[in-house]
């Protein structure tokens, strides 16, 4: 066990001292927010103004279409239709709206073209067509005798208003924020697992190639060897992701006490906070602080670790083996991509399947098996799940990893005095065998 603790204690100070974790554990909080921001930026931009001619031979229409900040329309109707279309090869324009003459709306509807030398957005077609088929419903009332003043003050327009079972109001858009809140936590996991378990991979490969696994296996045992790389290596990401919930948590709760939201005030003290709030910064911001603080975050916090860890051990063993089982990383990618799958599938089932039924089959059996329960799980706790679920599926995940650190460890004990020979699969099934 001394000799254990010795490797945990190496790898730990190694990675702990290494430059680029110091720099990264305090600059990846801001870069990710950066990257939020400047994300943000970009998605307000403004794109190049496009000119869209229309010749309309109806002359119907071509009052409906309004310049905006990305099209804007030109009346080209007297234009002849041959020129304009050069125009268009030409790049004058960016496309041209046709709308020939036609003896009814039924003809013409079928008979209308956009030409362009690029295909158009799906979006931009949608809203010509939108435009012009609002157009054509309001002449087919008139047509038909219809009153289209009283058929729109006819129109309802619904807003419903969400509570909850207590009475109190609910937010619309929080299943996206709790989805969002899940999803980063789960791929913070995936992306760790991958990070750190290639660090583990890299540093087996390296004593493996430099020979000092020799003179190391001389005084302690694989198995111990390869359960100080994981435990030690483990202990580094468990310390960078505590400092990162440290600098988070201070940073919400910054951002509360400014919105006037604490958290453990009494009903009627939030109440009060969240009216004074609305006041005087013209939103329900204050709501969404609300709901984010009545979020399980005790639970969320543990469970990260704890996941993270099973998650991390589970993955470690496989990334151990391998570099055990190599001899140069370029050998290792004919086995990573197993590996990887389960955590990409993780990912695509939390965003496509948790947001629209977090308690539902997939997302439920998908949280317990344990090569995908990490991520999925994690993407459900913020929607609220059962102790018991969450408890089966850690049980799973340690469980699991047991077993596979056993097969990992047969795999490493061969491994890592093999040299010179690329292994396959079917000589990796050999070596669980010695």
């Amino acid at each position: 066990m001394s000799k254990l603790i010795l490797i945990i204690k190496r790898e730990f100070i190694a990675k702990v001292r290494n430059k680029s974790f110091i720099v990264m554990t305090f600059l990846s909080p801001l870069l990710f927010v950066g990257i939020g921001v400047f994300v943000g930026y970009l998605s307000s931009m403004k794109a190049d103004l496009k000119t869209i001619a229309i010749h309309d031979e109806t002359g119907r229409f071509v009052k409906e279409f309004k310049t905006d900040d990305e099209y804007k329309y030109v009346d080209l109707s007297l234009v002849d239709t041959k020129t304009l279309k050069d125009s268009i090869v030409s790049e004058s324009y960016e496309g041209l709206l046709l709308i020939p003459k036609s003896p009814d709306n039924a003809t013409l509807q079928k008979s209308i073209q956009y030409i362009s030398n690029d295909s158009p957005s799906v979006s931009f077609i949608e809203d010509v067509e939108d435009i012009i088929a609002k157009k054509m419903t309001a002449e087919n009332f008139q047509n038909a005798g219809l009153d289209t003043l009283k058929i729109n003050q006819a129109k309802a327009d619904v807003s419903i208003n969400l509570a909850k079972a207590t009475g109190e109001e609910a937010l619309k858009g929080l299943n996206e924020i709790k989805i969002i809140i899940g999803g980063a936590f789960g791929y913070l996991i995936m992306m760790f697992i991958v990070l750190y378990g290639n660090m583990v991979m890299r540093s087996v490969i390296e004593e493996k190639t430099s020979r000092i696994i020799e003179v190391i296996i001389s005084s302690v045992k694989p198995f111990q060897l390869m359960m100080g790389k994981i435990i030690g290596t483990s202990l580094a990401g468990i310390l960078q992701f505590l400092i990162w919930a440290l600098l988070g948590l201070t940073a919400m709760f910054v951002v509360s006490s400014m919105l006037g939201v604490h958290m453990g005030a009494t009903p009627g003290m939030q109440a009060q906070a969240i009216h004074t709030a609305q006041h005087a910064a013209g939103s329900n911001i204050s709501m969404y602080i609300k709901e984010l603080w009545n979020l399980p975050i005790a639970t969320i916090l543990i469970s990260f670790i704890i996941y993270f860890i099973g998650g991390y051990f589970l993955y470690s063993s496989f990334y151990a083996s391998i570099g055990a089982a190599v001899d140069n990383e370029t050998d290792s990618q004919q086995f990573l991509l197993p590996i990887i799958m389960p955590l990409i599938l993780g990912v695509y089932i939390g965003f496509f399947t948790v947001i629209n039924d977090p308690h539902g089959t997939i997302a439920t059996v998908f949280s317990m098996i344990p090569l995908t329960s990490p991520i999925v799980m994690m993407m459900r706790i913020p929607f609220g799940v059962p102790v018991w679920q969450i408890i089966v599926s850690m049980v799973l995940l340690f469980g699991t990893f047991l077993g596979v650190v056993w097969f990992a460890a047969k795999i490493y004990r061969v491994g890592i005095l093999m040299y010179g020979k690329k292994p396959s699969w079917k000589e990796l099934i050999k070596w669980l065998k010695y």
